[in-house]
């Protein structure tokens, strides 16, 4: 991208490739920070150290719901100012997100290691489980201000026009990571602390990329004045960054709710506490690679729409929602294909385990997530509604998977069937925000501005 301009001029279909391959990409490696931990560990410590990333996941999911607050905030007031030709104005919300996303990643470290322990078992840790939680959390909290900043500033630098170096920043890091996952953990037999460790490493790595990046940005001279927070544009980027805030905080409720519920209806079960634990946790992951590809076609999708919007092309801006998800039903099939079909060899990759581990596993892909070929329409429309600046509606619509739906069907079904409510419980809730998700884009995209 040369200049902003295009994100209005040039055909919509090569600026959501442009954009959103590159953003694809990022999640993916991102995503693999988790995977490589999971496999690394899986081979070496087994089901418990399995189940033990998994009670940690809510803190990674804290981190990425910050992220997300002032990254996608940040890029969206960037790229709707820049818009309305306020290019002023859109320095300062750039600034004011990169100094907030640092800031915010140091005290959550610090609140993580005061309260660590009583966190882990309130998050649903076994006691067999504790031990390796503590090991690898007490080292990966440290990096947290660095995947907060490596993460959320992604998107600041994918709103200046580089979607390309977003994606290298991340792949850095993971590349980085997998290589001393490998080391630390294969080699050195450092087993839970040198998997966060090489994960610690590549997030410090990719956050020093993102200051490197903003201190020469594009379309913009960053300046010390524009770094000092304050009130009217951190109000503003949070309001916009609410919907996808929003919906990463649900999923760390759901997660806690989940794991505490795995335990309780797993020790009732032939399966135990640990394994529907280490089962969800793997699946979970997995599950996170899919969904790579779809919050990364939402989050390409937010600058052409928000500059559009800004600019009053609201054809563009239709043209590029639908676009948008139809790709995404597209590769939503391929993976309710895979899940469906493959879960056992899925499983396997994670190393070995009982005849009711792979039950478990089994059961839970092909339940749990059967209705993952509609799971594009919720992320997508939310991101899409926030981003042209209705972060009310995005807000609702992000919710309703999680909390409106899914977290009181946790609740309620398992006392009536058991461990196999929780299983039920996902593809109700995914329905009905697929549907919820389609009556809220049919009503935006009727109204009269989008037929001029």
């Amino acid at each position: 991208m040369r200049n902003k301009q295009s994100l209005g001029e040039e055909r919509v279909t090569k600026l959501l490739s442009e954009f959103a391959v590159p953003s694809i990409i990022a999640m993916l490696v991102s995503s693999l920070y988790n995977i490589v931990d999971q496999f690394f560990i899986g081979r070496s410590v087994g089901e418990l150290g399995n189940a033990a990333t998994n009670i940690s996941f809510p803190f990674s999911i804290m981190c990425v719901a910050i992220a997300l607050l002032f990254g996608i905030g940040g890029a969206s007031q960037v790229n709707l100012s820049m818009g309305k030709g306020k290019k002023e104005e859109a320095v300062y919300y750039m600034g004011n997100s990169a100094v907030m996303l640092f800031l915010c990643g140091i005290v959550l470290s610090f609140i993580i290691l005061i309260f660590l322990e009583p966190l882990l078992k309130f998050f649903g840790s076994p006691v067999n489980v504790l031990g390796y939680a503590k090991t690898y959390t007490r080292i990966t909290a440290i990096g947290f201000p660095f995947l907060i900043l490596a993460t959320g500033g992604g998107h600041l630098i994918r709103a200046d026009g580089s979607p390309r170096f977003t994606m290298l920043c991340n792949l850095t890091g993971a590349v980085i990571n997998t290589i001393l996952d490998a080391l630390f953990v294969s080699v050195m037999d450092f087993k839970m602390a040198g998997a966060a460790v090489a994960t610690v490493i590549g997030q410090v790595v990719s956050a020093i990329m993102v200051i490197i990046y903003l201190r020469h940005c594009k379309t913009m001279a960053l300046e010390k004045r524009h770094l000092l927070p304050k009130r009217k544009y951190v109000s503003k980027i949070a309001a916009l960054g609410a919907a996808p805030f929003s919906n990463q905080l649900a999923m760390m409720v759901v997660q806690i709710v989940m794991n505490k519920s795995l335990k309780y209806y797993g020790s009732r079960s032939v399966y135990g506490e640990s394994i529907p634990i280490a089962c969800v946790g793997i699946i979970t992951k997995i599950n996170q690679v899919f969904m790579a590809f779809i919050i990364g076609i939402s989050q390409g999708l937010q600058p052409i729409v928000s500059y559009n919007y800004g600019a009053g092309k609201y054809k563009r801006v239709k043209e590029a929602y639908l676009k948008a998800i139809s790709v995404g039903t597209g590769l939503a099939v391929i993976a309710f294909l895979a899940f469906q079909f493959f879960p056992r060899q899925i499983t396997g990759i994670f190393g070995n385990g009982t005849k009711e581990y792979f039950d478990f596993a089994i059961s839970y892909f092909r339940i749990f997530l059967f209705f993952t070929f509609i799971n594009c329409m919720q992320p997508i429309t939310s991101n899409f509604l926030t981003a042209i600046g209705k972060p009310k509606q995005g807000i609702f619509l992000s919710l309703t998977r999680q909390i409106i739906f899914l977290l009181p069907l946790i609740l309620i079904m398992p006392l009536i069937m058991g461990i196999d409510g929780i299983m039920y419980a996902g593809p109700v809730a995914d329905c009905m925000a697929g549907l919820a998700a389609i009556i809220m884009a049919t009503i935006e995209l009727k109204r009269p501005e989008y037929t001029k």
